[in-house]
């Protein structure tokens, strides 16, 4: 935004003005298709094109909960032989929640019931997890504001979106399990993991390398 004043034309609005409450973003998401394209779409162009992937739609939600007065927050989840996902966050009477896109429908809404950013990343991590099911979530960035990138005008353009995915990749990130917990992990039962991939589209999901031995 520049000079306080919102980018967005008559017909965007017109959506975004009914995305009043985290759920409802999450709800206009969880309505378009999951996105396969190798692009960024930054929150007009998911609002053109009616898909996005999992940053698009992090971005989409950022920029969607500022307008109802939360920060434009997210949060990078960094795993193991397996896809990243990104998150925006928001903030209620102290706690966190999360709305966010995926191909796996348990990596998306969270309520804010959580009481750090640890606490609801670990929420994801039982869901987390890949074809072969490996429970493959590692670590989590530290938040970025993306206000510090207001002069990319990334919620109208997409050019600049390539800097805000190296910035996430950048950013110092924690680890959530120690060498021993990783390996005493117990694979996903079948039962759970096909929940996970209920209208998962083909194309956007990962095939993860086969382990030697």
């Amino acid at each position: 935004m520049t000079g306080g004043r919102e980018p967005w034309r008559p017909g965007e609005r017109a959506v975004l003005d009914r995305l009043t409450e985290p759920s409802r973003i999450q709800a206009f998401l969880n309505g378009i298709p999951y996105s396969t394209d190798p692009v960024y779409r930054s929150p007009r162009s998911v609002l053109r094109d009616r898909k996005a992937h999992c940053l698009d739609g992090a971005l989409f939600a950022a920029a969607a909960l500022r307008r109802i007065g939360h920060a434009p927050v997210l949060v990078d989840l960094r795993a193991e032989n397996d896809d990243d996902h990104v998150i925006a966050l928001y903030r209620v009477d102290g706690r966190l929640g999360a709305v966010a896109t995926s191909n796996f429908v348990h990596l998306r809404f969270r309520e804010p019931v959580f009481r750090s950013v640890r606490e609801l990343v670990l929420s994801y991590f039982e869901f987390y997890y890949n074809l072969d099911g490996e429970k493959t979530l590692r670590s989590r960035s530290a938040p970025l504001d993306l206000r510090r990138f207001d002069s990319l005008g990334w919620m109208v353009e997409d050019e600049g979106l390539g800097e805000i995915a190296a910035a996430l990749d950048r950013v110092r990130h924690y680890p959530l399990l120690s060498r021993e917990a990783v390996s005493r992990l117990a694979p996903v039962d079948g039962r759970t993991l096909r929940s996970g991939m209920t209208g998962t589209i083909e194309a956007g999901l990962y095939r993860p390398k086969r382990r030697e031995g």
